[in-house]
């Protein structure tokens, strides 16, 4: 040290010159300036977590042997040879690329001998996971090694009635890695049996790699479902076709990416598909429904929408090669004409639901060949809309070639009237059901004539914003009764009025179901004979938007049906008071579910409900009830005790520490507020 700081002159330090030859001895020094090197004595050398290897000024750190630098192909082999699903799912955590490689490892590739010796706890497992996945079960990924989700088991899982387990994946959560999870993480309890996406990650989106993952490590697939899924081709499905022989139902909706060629070969070699379900795929034309009708021969159910590539020939040759086996068909905007319901006229031998939707190429000719044809004779169900075929003509023939029709649904069909309807309702025999949506030609005499020629059979009938209808007061018999009709549902349509409500009382002596919605014109007169004639008791009655009703209707509603009445809907009844409520509560022993929203209650009322000790109710809408208060709440925490919905919203007269206390004290149901 002395020969360092005692010096004698200057040329002991050199300005520019290291007093060192040895440049590792430099180290010790810490440069200030370009003329300066100050001295900093040795101490005890730090702990290094790896040797260094100095070069002149730099050092670097060796690397430490690792199982990564083994290629994919040895690693492809150790995985291969894992004893049992469990081991590879554990594997699978370390890290995206040990995932992707187990999941390109088929079933047939894992060695047999190592297999075989984990059977017995692989059966236990998968025992214990079908009895713990019986519900739905939401799990959150685990990170690997590089910062990758890749938890095999991070999916929703739930296990369906017949045991395969089920996963659908949306949005963002559709990506190639958790496809690779799925199908490693399933592999060990079974296979996968359902997989639905909906929508895809716009950056890494699910793609044709995700799909190879799936159809090596899930041969077992029975369901495959994709939406919205524009990142798919023909590549994914030739993987699905090639590894999931298994398939049972395809659905494919707005998958621009795949054409005929993917559904050629998912038909080739997957004889077992029994429902097909094709929308907004602009690539998918009659090819493919030739090849399904040709190879799957338990094809039982084909929906078809908005696919501009089919035409009569596809449509044609599936039915007549599936005839004996199809039983649901539906059609919708597609560009086919009176050939196609002529073949299903005539083929459709085992069709039992037949549904129709904006057929613009269909005309009168179509329907009417079809119901000629004569094969249609196992149809049970048809709804029709948007279609401009339907004429009275057309429907008339439906309904001599239908026998056993037994529900009928027409939604905007502006050409029948009320001819057509009568002359259906005469040929159709067997009708249950009947459902009338913006048909404006159809007036109150269609509807009568319905009620007196279909008086054995029919026991629905629902009207729904059909324009045409308007009270008259009509003179027909009342010898002729309707004693099948159960249910009645009227909706939005304002010309219906008291005169037509008290002669469907007359004629209808058996309702148990009445909904009665938006009818503005029907008051306390109308409504009186309705209740005073229903001879087997009114279960149900729906009220909502019938503003011109009060207090005399509901209390004679519940004074003559109350021991039958389970569900009373209020809403928009202004005129109800609390008169109503304590009716009810004297009365309704049954009731359920009751809805009083928007109307004029008090707490009057809510305290007459909560003093009814034999009122069993379980579901209260007070919403909107601007004169329900604060002085409500021990009455509204006594019926609490049985309720399990309460809804409080927009009743702007209870304060908000009330609900809290409302929310406090009735934790065993749900609160709307």
């Amino acid at each position: 040290m002395s020969e360092i700081f005692d010096y004698s002159g200057d040329d002991v330090f050199c300005p520019g010159r290291s007093i060192f030859q040895n440049p590792k001895e430099s180290s010790l020094f810490l440069s200030i300036g370009h003329h300066v090197d100050v001295y900093f004595p040795p101490r005890k050398r730090s702990r290094i977590s790896a040797p260094f290897v100095f070069s002149g000024e730099r050092f670097e750190q060796k690397k430490q042997p690792s199982i990564e630098v083994l290629p994919d192909e040895c690693l492809f082999e150790v995985f291969r040879r894992l004893p049992g699903g469990q081991s590879r799912s554990s594997c699978a955590f370390v890290s995206k690329r040990w995932l992707m490689l187990l999941s390109s490892i088929r079933r047939d590739e894992i060695c047999a001998s190592i297999t075989a010796q984990s059977v017995e706890p692989e059966e236990r497992l998968i025992s214990n996971k079908a009895v713990e996945s019986s519900v739905c079960i939401k799990k959150g990924g685990d990170v690997g090694f590089d910062g990758t989700r890749v938890n095999p088991e991070a999916e929703d899982e739930e296990v369906e009635s017949d045991g395969y387990l089920s996963r659908c994946l949306e949005g963002k959560k559709a990506t190639d890695v958790r496809l690779a999870a799925i199908a490693v993480g399933t592999g060990s309890r079974g296979g996968l049996g359902k997989l639905s996406i909906r929508g895809s990650n716009s950056s890494h989106g699910v793609t044709n790699l995700g799909f190879r993952a799936i159809a090596r490590g899930c041969p077992s697939l029975r369901i495959l479902s994709l939406w919205n899924v524009s990142s798919i081709g023909n590549e994914g499905l030739f993987e699905i076709a090639n590894g999931c022989h298994l398939l049972e139902k395809l659905d494919l909706r707005h998958c621009p990416a795949i054409s005929d060629k993917a559904l050629l070969a998912i038909a080739n070699n997957c004889p077992n598909i029994t429902s097909l379900t094709l929308e907004s795929c602009p690539n998918i034309g009659n090819e493919s429904l030739q090849a399904f009708g040709r190879c799957c021969l338990n094809l039982s159910s084909f929906s078809i929408k908005n696919c501009p590539l089919v035409e009569d020939q596809g449509i044609a040759s599936l039915l007549s090669s599936a005839s004996h086996t199809l039983t649901k068909v539906k059609l919708q905007a597609l560009n086919i004409s009176d050939v196609s319901l002529a073949v299903i006229g005539h083929y459709g031998k085992a069709v039992t639901d037949l549904a129709f939707t904006g057929l613009q190429k269909v005309s009168e000719r179509g329907f009417w060949v079809m119901g000629n044809a004569q094969g249609l004779q196992k149809l049970r169900s048809f709804a029709i809309t948007s279609c401009q075929g339907v004429t009275d003509l057309g429907l008339q023939a439906v309904g001599k070639g239908c026998p056993n029709l037994k529900q009928l649904c027409l939604h905007k069909c502006g050409l029948m009237s009320d001819n057509g309807l009568v002359s259906f309702a005469k040929s159709a025999g067997s009708l249950e059901s009947l459902q009338l949506e913006q048909c404006h030609r159809v007036t109150q005499s269609g509807i009568f004539s319905i009620l007196v020629n279909c008086g054995d059979k029919l026991k629905t009938l629902a009207l729904t914003n059909c324009l045409g209808i308007k009270d008259v007061i009509l003179g027909f018999p009342l010898m002729s009764f309707c004693k099948s009709l159960r249910s009645l549902s009227i909706r939005n349509c304002p010309g219906f009025g008291n005169a037509s409500l008290a002669m469907l009382g007359r004629l209808c002596p058996q309702l148990q179901r009445v909904d009665l919605i938006g009818l503005q014109g029907i008051t306390d007169e109308g409504f009186f004979p309705l209740i005073q004639n229903c001879k087997s008791g009114l279960t149900k009655v729906n009220l909502c938007g019938c503003g011109n009703l009060t207090d005399k209707v509901v209390s004679a509603i519940a004074k003559l049906h109350g021991a039958t009445l389970e569900y009373l809907n209020l809403d928009g009844c202004r005129s109800v008071t609390d008169a109503s409520l304590v009716a009810i509560a004297k009365n309704c022993l049954f009731l359920s579910e009751l809805d009083v929203s928007k109307s004029s209650i008090t707490d009057s009322g809510i305290e007459a409900l909560a003093c009814a000790a034999q009122l069993n109710l379980q579901i209260l809408s007070l919403s909107g009830c601007s004169l329900v208060t604060d002085k409500s709440f021990p009455y509204m925490e006594m019926l609490g005790r049985k309720l399990v919905g309460l809804n409080i919203q927009q009743c702007h007269e209870i304060s908000s520490c009330m609900v809290d206390l409302l929310v406090e004290r009735l934790w065993r149901g749900n609160i709307l507020y």
